[in-house]
């Protein structure tokens, strides 16, 4: 059974950093597009960051919100891939899920095709 478990949220201040984590378990970690997305109250499950795995490496893709301060990274060995937030800001509360799937970079951004998702870490950014 495929598991994807988030940790890391928590209560920060503006312009702080925080990292969030995302364990994988039951499937093979690398053959899959590990997104990390994120939803407000009241408002819809928004793309936040995305990375897949190839045989060149690692390509990457973000969110115009989040571009230049939030860093997708993985560890293939501890089947966990990570979201550095950084320079955060009251706008970035929110709940946030990572999930895995099929998904071509390009299309990344529509949570669709993401088959297994995580129960969420709350992240809350105080001005």
């Amino acid at each position: 059974q495929v598991q994807l478990v988030e940790s890391g949220g928590g209560l920060v201040q503006a312009g702080s950093s925080l990292r969030l984590s995302c364990a994988s378990s039951g499937r093979t970690f690398s053959a899959y597009t590990l997104g990390w997305f994120r939803q407000a109250p009241g408002k819809e499950r928004e793309f936040v960051s995305a990375l897949r795995w190839t045989r060149w490496g690692s390509s990457t893709a973000y969110a115009d919100a989040v571009k230049g301060r939030f860093t997708i990274t993985r560890d293939n060995a501890k089947n966990t891939v990570y979201l550095q937030m950084k320079s955060q800001k009251p706008e970035d509360t929110a709940v946030y899920f990572c999930a895995s799937g099929v998904v071509p970079l390009a299309t990344a951004e529509n949570p669709v095709p993401y088959d297994y998702w995580g129960q969420g870490t709350q992240v809350t950014v105080s001005s």
